[in-house]
């Protein structure tokens, strides 16, 4: 049966050891963050993860929402489980204590995110929407829209949507057709239809908010002429209490390959009533702020489903005889050794795990890093730390669950047959982590994001953000015998990394299809780089803590390391050779060598059938 526990500890390393904590407790608002209340916090938050939420993630993607003349029936025991995780206060972890939240750090949110998205992906979907809306309405509504919305959403007995996608166009949002006609009361009539809407219809909360695209009727043409509306399933009275039902309805929800206790809906909007977010034609940068917030969250996705299969490939692996030890018998008192003792199982298992760990420390950085942007008052520091959130918002978004894909299907392989069935659960891993690499932006987009945004912008600032410290971390540590090892290749693949960017750079200004035809391979780069640093950082640290109770857990941390370096970290040089060729043999092939095929009959029949 599938098994989940909460790594507790390894949370506490990144969020305690390997960043320090006494620096977010020196922000403004978190002096009262001791360890006592953060030990409270990981250890109850595991508890309703292990004993609330993971108990419901087999049987959700079983039973997975029903749809029923515009009303969404979640599965058997969501409902339950969502109430007790609102009323705990889990919705609100880091919300401002102005509108309800408790005003924790964000560090603190994001280790129990993780938790939440390892032991039920489809339920953290609902409350991680709500975030997201809470978070834009935050940041760019009026202290009327605030007042009106941010308490309910932050109590968790209102949740929150992001539309965007029309079946016309996903990331081309300048072809957007939905309308919003202004009205004499500063309200605005809302009609058009949405797709893909996670969270657009459910039964866990008594109102639903909608944060929606759309574009007035004399609006400039493409991006330029998006804003941003909310829209409340029931009219808000004036004394706050709902109404009648709004004109926003769900339509049908999608027949899903995974996460199918999540709904993901079709959602039409008839003359809905709506309320501007921010200024008018700056709808696109305003959802952004959402929408970056929900990249980091997907990366966090991605994190979590790959902790829970490596959790159940490891107990299977310790847990299944099948043949003997290579270098001799092992288990002489059984039939057969575990699968443990066979080098490919064990490859497999240090795969998922150092990509795991790794992934946890660059999610602890970027964490630890969005505190000091949101709350330190030096002004360059903030600035500094923004922009480095900024940098690593499409490496952790598509890195991450590019990884977390990896580690699910190894979880099938270590399972073999039993991992392509129903019973053990992993096969459910793989399915519900595929759409992690495709929404908020496909990982291709993050990657052009990456090069064709992020790169060259203020002449390399964000950049900077990252590559000066590693610089200074690799001179410092250079003539380090001991930690030779690790410094070496650390250094290599950021030499490579530096010359890909310059490449790349170089290049795109030249030909923006050589960095169109770099990007994954570049991003995927920047990632294994950042990770190769955090792996030594986390070496280092850990040897100083060696010769106590814990050794276990720290010479993991160095063997782990050790394995990082030698068997995952030389993917840089594949990557860097393919960046280095360029884009001719992609844009080479003529469009009509790409096989014989009836496009033209293909087409028609895709017209018919829609």
């Amino acid at each position: 049966m599938p098994q989940y526990k909460a790594p507790v500890r390894d949370i506490s390393f990144v969020l305690r050891e390997l960043f320090n904590f006494g620096e977010i407790r020196a922000l403004p608002g978190y002096s009262d963050m001791g360890d006592d209340l953060i030990d409270t916090v990981l250890q109850e938050g595991a508890r309703i993860c292990e004993n609330e939420l993971f108990p419901l993630n087999q049987s959700g993607d079983a039973e997975g929402c029903q749809w029923n003349n515009g009303e969404v029936t979640t599965p058997k025991g969501f409902k339950e489980a969502y109430k007790n995780f609102a009323e705990g206060g889990w919705v609100s972890l880091a919300c401002d204590p102005e509108y309800g939240g408790q005003g924790l750090p964000e560090s603190m949110e994001y280790m129990m995110e993780e938790m939440v998205c390892a032991a039920n992906v489809s339920f953290s979907l609902y409350p991680g929407l709500t975030r997201g809306a809470y978070t834009s309405i935050h940041s760019h509504g009026t202290e009327e829209l605030k007042r009106k919305f941010l308490p309910k959403m932050v109590e968790g007995t209102w949740t929150g949507t992001m539309n965007l996608t029309e079946s016309h166009c996903g990331t081309d949002l300048g072809l957007l057709r939905t309308k919003a006609v202004p009205q004499d009361d500063g309200s605005y009539k809302i009609s058009g239809s949405k797709i893909f809407i996670s969270s657009g219809e459910h039964d866990l909360a008594e109102n639903i908010v909608h944060l929606v695209l759309a574009k007035t009727p004399d609006a400039p043409e493409g991006v330029k002429g998006i804003s941003l509306f909310v829209v409340s399933k029931f009219i808000i009275q004036e004394d706050g209490s709902l109404g009648e039902r709004n004109g926003v309805h769900c339509a049908s929800i999608e027949q899903k390959m995974g996460i199918k206790a999540s709904s993901t809906c079709s959602m039409n909007f008839d003359n809905a009533k709506g309320w501007l977010v921010g200024e008018l034609n700056e709808g696109l940068n305003h959802m952004f702020t959402m929408m970056n917030n929900e990249r980091l969250g997907v990366g966090i996705q991605g994190l979590g489903i790959g902790e829970l299969a490596y959790q159940n490939a490891l107990a299977y692996a310790r847990d299944r005889l099948q043949g003997r030890s290579l270098s001799g018998v092992k288990a002489p008192d059984k039939p057969a050794d575990p699968l443990m003792v066979h080098p490919d199982i064990r490859r497999m298992l240090l795969i998922m795990n150092a990509y795991n760990e790794g992934c946890r420390m660059l999610s602890g950085w970027v964490a630890h890093e969005i505190d000091v942007a949101h709350k330190i008052e030096d002004r360059e520091e903030r600035q500094r730390a923004d922009d480095f959130v900024q940098i690593m918002t499409p490496v952790v978004k598509a890195f991450f669950t590019d990884c977390a894909f990896e580690n699910t299907n190894h979880a099938v392989q270590v399972h073999g047959g039993f991992g392509y069935i129903k019973e053990y659960g992993v096969e459910q891993y793989v399915r519900d982590c595929r759409i992690t690499q495709i929404y908020e932006g496909t990982n291709g987009i993050q990657a052009l994001d990456l090069v064709g945004r992020k790169m060259g912008a203020y002449m390399g600032r964000y950049m900077r953000t990252f590559f000066h410290p590693v610089q200074e971390f690799i001179e410092d540590h250079q003539d380090d015998e001991e930690l030779a090892e690790f410094m070496g290749p650390l250094a290599k693949a950021f030499g490579r990394l530096q010359q890909a960017s310059v490449t790349v750079a170089q290049k795109g200004m030249a030909n923006p299809e050589e960095a169109g035809a770099a990007a994954t391979d570049f991003l995927s780069l920047f990632g294994h780089t950042a990770l190769a640093y955090l792996w030594t950082k986390s070496v280092i640290l850990s040897r100083k803590k060696l010769g106590g109770s814990e050794d276990v857990f720290y010479q993991g941390k160095i063997e782990t390391a050790r394995f990082y370096m030698q068997k995952l970290l030389p993917r840089t040089s594949g990557l860097f050779a393919s960046i280095m060729a360029g884009s001719k043999t992609l844009m080479a092939l003529d469009d009509d060598a790409f096989g014989l095929f009836d496009f033209a009959g293909f087409s028609e029949a895709m017209s018919k059938a829609s």
